[in-house]
């Protein structure tokens, strides 16, 4: 077993990658090697995503890769996990034959031992009860040293007509306080000195252990943690969060002053078709309010166009808020139809071209906000954790607490001759932009 290297590929969410994590800390300690290039290793697995269509074609196209390079003789078995083997199950096995094992979540604690089994045997399908799915031990970290995810609770309660993620990941399952603070403790011991906390709805955590939602409480405890510098927080749906959310990432320093809230639509008629509250008069009124009590603060919102029904009045209304809000930073999607979904059934579906159109129409009204926003931070000083060196700019780069890893921009910087090592905390002058990146030097 020990001469058994093991490959890994995780798509998708952060939340899948810490499942990831958690994963290859079960075979590291069966006694697996472990390499970073799954197409280098004796057994690749791909810890899939399978969310919405193109997460699912980028899955496919993964394993079929992989799958190519078994059939050359150069992996000897190919193993599929995460959300999309949860969701279409023995489909994977049929379809892609040469796919020798699907684990569905609630089997990950099983990984070790399902890799020694498709050494000598394929077909393997295991499935356990979503509630299974191990959420704590040991994890081999994937991100880079001194940034991790601390994954609160897994599943979700809302019924967004849209979402498949109750199907596949069952109801909402908060992690105990307790627990959660004494992995953050050990992330700290390894060197971790940002931590971004996820969940499927992060403003949810506690309702079910509690009795009651406790995301300012954890955060506040999470905020004693020594060693540990910035603490963020993503997925906020924007109806639970309080005053006292706000206060918490307003007056604790390590509160990286940053809210990433999904809002979907403003249209109060495709909200409600999409089983959301609220309508543009409540959330203007919401971010307002969230500006004042939180200064400075980076908004992130994910949007989503084409939704079945959505007309050009509808469309007109988003595009308009976007110019309104001016949101620091913005993703859009095209509606994705997912079967066994409420929304699948919809009538009145938007053409693909124009939900392309009105995609793009949003990206590019958002990119002028971008670049609004990009000017407004000249002459601005920001503390940048240092990511590393740019060989081709010949400078440093890293993030602010306005960027979240992996998701939003970078700053880069010239160092004045001072030598930093990733993970440093510096400060930067900004003196220009380049696309949705920060220029700056170091003061």
């Amino acid at each position: 077993m020990k001469d058994i290297k093991v490959g890994m590929v995780s798509l998708g969410c952060p939340k899948n990658q810490v499942d990831a994590e958690i994963m290859l800390g079960f075979l590291a300690d069966a006694g697996y090697k472990l390499t970073e290039d799954a197409a280098m290793a004796d057994v690749a697995i791909v810890n899939t995503c399978g969310f919405i269509e193109s997460a699912k074609s980028e899955a496919i196209e993964e394993i079929l890769e992989l799958a190519t390079l078994k059939k050359e003789g150069r992996i000897k078995s190919l193993v599929v996990t995460g959300c999309m083997a949860e969701r279409y199950r023995d489909q994977i096995l049929e379809q892609i034959p040469e796919v020798d094992a699907v684990v569905g979540i609630g089997s990950n604690s099983k990984i070790a031992e399902v890799v020694e089994r498709t050494l000598t045997e394929n077909g393997i399908s295991l499935y356990g009860e979503k509630e299974d799915l191990v959420l704590c031990g040991r994890r081999v970290q994937t991100t880079l040293p001194y940034y991790s995810y601390l994954k609160i609770a897994d599943g979700c309660n809302n019924k967004c007509s849209y979402c498949a993620i109750p199907m596949i990941r069952g109801k909402f399952r908060s992690r105990p306080m307790e627990e959660l603070v004494e992995e953050a403790g050990m992330l700290a011991a390894r060197g971790v000195k940002e931590i971004t906390v996820v969940a499927q709805d992060t403003t949810e955590y506690g309702s079910d252990l509690y009795g009651k939602r406790c995301l300012p409480e954890l955060l506040n405890k999470l905020c004693e943690v020594d060693g540990i510098a910035w603490i963020r927080v993503l997925y906020c749906y924007p109806e639970k969060i309080t005053d006292e959310l706000l206060d918490v990432i307003a007056r604790q320093p390590k509160m990286c002053k940053y809210i990433d809230m999904p809002i979907q639509h403003v249209s109060k008629k495709i909200l409600k078709a999409m089983h959301r509250p609220g309508d543009r008069e409540t959330l203007t009124a919401l971010i307002a309010h969230i500006r004042e009590k939180v200064p400075g603060v980076t908004l992130r919102t994910t949007l989503l166009t084409a939704f079945p029904g959505e007309t050009q009045e509808d469309f007109e209304e988003l595009i308009d808020f976007v110019r309104e809000v001016k949101f620091e930073r913005l993703g859009c999607f095209v509606w994705s139809a997912e079967e066994d979904t409420e929304a699948y059934d919809l009538p009145d579906r938007v053409s693909e071209e124009t939900a392309e159109q009105r995609e793009e129409s949003i990206t590019d009204e958002q990119s002028r906000v971008t670049d609004e926003w990009c000017e407004s931070m000249i002459g601005k000083r920001l503390t940048v954790i240092v990511e590393g060196y740019d060989r081709l700019a010949e400078c440093c780069y890293g993030r602010s607490q306005g960027e979240a890893p992996d998701i939003d921009g970078k700053i880069f910087f010239d160092t004045d001759g001072k030598k930093f090592t990733m993970g440093d905390f510096t400060e930067v002058e900004i003196t220009d932009s380049m696309g949705c990146d920060l220029v700056g030097h170091t003061v």
